[in-house]
């Protein structure tokens, strides 16, 4: 039986052979690739090239994560006032321009710290500008019966796409230089705006007037999420969870590596452990939310993220401990991907066209405010009670967004929304199928159709 909402055409539509999706996709995926390599490439050129002290480090990951902070509400109202695509490609140019500069500084031998710092401030602010627009323009390239299979797609394929591309900023890294191996970053920024150029499904009209005041559609979004149950417990959930895991990763790795005196072999098979977890439960989230619900299985993976902590709690160095770390961080991202591509979807379903940025710029904001707090109160109690305990408590907080998603009536939701009536953006019709497509489909990301 075809699900609430899902027409049967779209229900046994293929994704694949959605071109403008297709071409969406690959610039994301690309992007995400190309960001990797940088996150592995430039605390490399940082601390081995430049000397960079304890505190610049910090400084140059805080730097890092402030745009986001900072700016999350302004580009989510930007986006819903002029054309996403176009603030895409804008952020994607600007990106690669600001990188480039630092392969070009190091081969004139006037790179500095300095530099790095305004470079990564620069791209934070033009990637946060890129994402607002990204993420809020994947319900008007698809019917909005398909956005669950859509984000599916997207958060497997993006698990991947960062795992390949921390492997290949390595590889770069040892083979031309961290400076150099920038430049894989920089065509990926490249990459993506050629595809987001060639996406041709129209936006969806733009009623209000671009003379109005941003800060007034900032507050309009704003309220409009803190008047929305759903939209508010989801994003809440979102924020706390953030802060949780925040305060965990902050010290998971310095943990992992020498309290366990795990290996870096060790550790990155972890990480990709963590990566297929995570695409793993992209891929199976439409089929578990079909079987038991949205809102049940998103309560169960919240109940699940807790208890995978155990393992990290309890371990002694031992190769035991670390099967069984490494098992316990699959089912986590499993559990983080299944649930986080169903609490996106159901919020882009019930959003109107005219919101869906400001809508998401709002959980950007307070996921991306939480984790830099986060950060520093893990840094102030492993120093003060020591990091095993310090983990203990982001365990602990982990309950918080279990709480609340059990206190909201989303918990009892059997199956996606309605989508709201919106007159002035009717959905986009994706692209006619074959049965044999949606077989292929089926073959590649799992039977979610």
């Amino acid at each position: 039986m075809t699900p609430r909402g899902e027409t049967s055409s779209a229900a046994g539509t293929s994704l694949w052979r959605h071109q403008d999706f297709r071409r969406y996709l690959t610039g994301q995926a690309a992007s995400v690739t190309g960001s990797s390599i940088t996150q592995m490439a430039l605390p490399v050129l940082a601390v081995l090239h430049l000397d960079a002290t304890t505190a610049q480090v910090a400084w140059l990951a805080f730097l890092g994560q402030l745009p986001p902070a900072v700016l999350a509400l302004h580009a989510g109202a930007l986006a819903d006032r002029h054309s996403k695509r176009r603030q895409m490609i804008a952020g994607d140019l600007v990106s690669a321009t600001v990188l480039a500069t630092v392969p070009v500084a190091a081969a004139l031998g006037t790179l500095t710290l300095t530099q790095l710092m305004i470079v990564a401030v620069a791209q934070g602010a033009a990637s946060v500008l890129h994402d607002a627009a990204a993420i809020s323009l994947l319900p008007s390239l698809v019917d909005r019966s398909l956005i669950q299979r859509s984000n599916s797609r997207v958060g497997a394929l993006f698990a991947i796409a960062a795992t390949a591309g921390s492997h290949l900023g390595a590889a770069l890294t040892a083979l031309l230089g961290p400076a150099r191996a920038l430049l894989g970053d920089v065509a990926s920024y490249l990459i993506s705006a050629v595809c987001t150029a060639r996406i041709q499904t129209s936006e969806p009209a733009r009623a209000r007037p671009e003379t109005r005041r941003l800060r007034g559609e900032i507050a309009e979004g704003l309220r409009y999420v803190r008047g929305d149950d759903r939209l508010w417990t989801l994003t809440l959930v979102n924020a706390t969870t953030s802060f949780g895991l925040g305060l965990l990763n902050t010290l998971w790795a310095l943990y992992l590596l020498r309290t366990l005196a795990m290996s870096a072999t060790v550790f990155g098979v972890l990480l990709g452990l963590g990566a297929l977890g995570a695409a793993a439960g992209a891929l199976t989230a439409p089929a578990l939310a079909r079987r038991y619900g949205p809102g049940p299985m998103m309560l169960a993976a919240l109940a699940v993220t807790p208890l995978t902590q155990l393992p990290l709690l309890l371990a002694s160095p031992s190769l035991a401990w670390q099967i069984t770390i490494g098992a316990a961080l699959f089912l986590q991202l499993a559990c983080a991907g299944a649930a986080g591509t169903t609490q996106r979807s159901i919020r882009q379903i019930v959003t109107t066209a005219g919101m869906q940025a400001r809508m998401q710029a709002v959980s950007t904001w307070l996921t991306s405010g939480a984790r830099p707090v986060a950060a520093l109160l893990a840094g102030a109690l492993g120093t003060w009670i020591g990091v095993r305990p310090t983990l203990t408590a982001g365990a602990l907080l982990l309950l918080i967004p279990l709480v609340v998603l059990a206190r909201s009536p989303i918990r009892a939701l059997r199956q996606m929304p309605d989508p709201p009536v919106d007159r002035t953006s009717p959905p986009a019709v994706p692209s006619p199928t074959r049965t044999d497509d949606a077989r292929h489909e089926r073959a590649l990301g799992g039977d979610a159709s």
